[in-house]
């Protein structure tokens, strides 16, 4: 066992230096990741018992991040890339300051909240995904994503079982859990500064400075934005719903932190087996198994809704996202490497539009989530909205199968011009 620890270590040396450092960066801040993703909805679940402020608070964060990647292709022209990365970070700190700041939780002051971390994550998304791009080709790929995800999933057991009991604790101890939120907060500030340390060790460069703003784009590439569409529609339920759910069905914050830990070692180990092991012609299947999960998940979810329920969404949920992330990046990154070829663009010009196709998919989303809110009931929206999305989403793998059969088709005709 040991042997087999230094052969991966060894291996992950062997990568280049801005490889290393960037995997390190967002291993630091992964950290961080939970701290947003979970227990910020659950702060607002807490403090408002209204699930569609939950989503009202996500739907501005997914507007703030479009408009973002928008300006940092602007800011490239002027700052480094490692500068605007290290700016993406600690705006997730300022934007939990912001929410933590709050006497009474209306939509206005959520809606501030949400845009800072809207602008949090587009700074943090979008130079990220140039910088994935640009340090890694097709054939290391899976494995960048198999290590990143390993180590995710592995903090993801640590950290929300860790908060939640410590936010349990602060509370049975007679203090109130919002000042646990402050302190969670405050090494949240910490943790951002050590991961900007990280990633201005790297030599990192910015894109060729074209232009990155077009509205006409190949067939190909179309194909893909009704992916991230498709992609879209869920994000906002990943994220949001455990926190919804467990708040709602389970309990407190312990509870939270218990149940997203459960199974997730599993989940790691495989997870870095796969990016290890899998073959680009893997990633259909690895896509087709998470996107069955998730359905599974909400299915499962909406028959039971009770606390048992949440427990089995919960784990298959752990599953099913970071399968579709191990298959999705490569398959976007593929199609970017191949149009960009044909058309002579920017890589940067496909990684904002992209965006905007998940902005679509995000968008209508949420608003699936509040209409049936309004118009039925909050539990009809957790019940059933999540369904509806799920099985949706199955037309993914379908469009993955064209997106991956037309890259087949265009690199062979990319090298019979060459």
């Amino acid at each position: 066992m040991l042997k087999k620890l230094r052969a991966e270590v060894a291996h992950f040396r062997q990568q280049p230096l801005n490889f290393r450092v960037l995997v390190l960066t967002n291993l630091i801040y992964a950290f961080v990741l939970p701290v947003i993703d979970i227990f910020v909805a659950a702060y607002v679940m807490r403090n408002s018992n209204d699930p569609v402020k939950v989503v009202v608070y996500q739907l501005t964060i997914y507007t703030g991040i479009p408009l973002t990647f928008l300006l940092n292709g602007y800011l490239l022209n002027r700052f480094n890339i490692k500068t605007l990365y290290s700016v993406g970070m600690m705006l997730s700190a300022v934007s939990m300051t912001i929410m933590m700041s709050l006497k009474t939780l209306d939509l206005a002051g959520i809606a501030i909240a949400g845009l800072t971390m809207g602008m949090s994550f587009g700074f943090y998304w979008a130079n990220r995904d140039y910088l994935a791009l640009a340090i890694t080709h097709d054939g290391n790929r899976n494995y960048y994503y198999g290590l990143e995800t390993f180590f995710y999933t592995i903090i993801a057991v640590l950290v929300p079982v860790g908060i939640g009991w410590f936010i349990e604790f602060v509370g049975l101890s007679g203090g109130e859990a919002n000042v646990a939120y402050r302190i969670v907060t405050g090494a949240v500030f910490v943790t951002t500064v050590l991961a900007s340390v990280m990633c201005f060790r790297g030599t990192f460069a910015n894109p060729v400075q074209r232009r990155f703003i077009y509205f006409r784009f190949h067939p190909q590439w179309n194909r893909l934005l009704i992916l991230a569409a498709l992609k879209g529609l869920a994000q906002g339920f990943l994220v949001t719903a455990p926190a919804m759910l467990i708040m709602r069905l389970v309990g407190q914050e312990g509870a939270l932190g218990t149940v997203q830990s459960a199974g997730a070692v599993v989940a790691a180990i495989i997870m870095y087996v796969l990016g290890r092991r899998a073959q680009p012609s893997h990633r259909l299947a690895i896509f087709a198994f998470g996107l069955v999960c998730f359905a599974l998940a909400a299915i499962i979810n909406g028959i039971m809704y009770n606390a048992f329920g949440v427990l089995l969404f919960m784990l298959f949920l752990l599953i099913a996202k970071p399968l579709l992330d191990l298959a999705y990046f490569p398959i976007q990154f593929s199609v970017i490497d191949i149009v960009k070829r044909i058309e002579n663009r920017s890589e940067f010009a496909y990684i904002l539009n992209h965006e905007a196709g998940l902005y679509i998919g995000r968008f209508i989303g949420a608003f699936t989530f509040i209409l049936l809110a309004w118009y039925f009931s909050e539990e009809a929206a957790l019940r059933y909205a999540i369904i509806l999305i799920a099985l949706l989403q199955l037309c993914s793998i379908f469009v993955a199968k064209q997106l991956l059969k037309g890259n087949a088709q265009l690199r062979k005709q990319l090298s019979t011009h060459e």
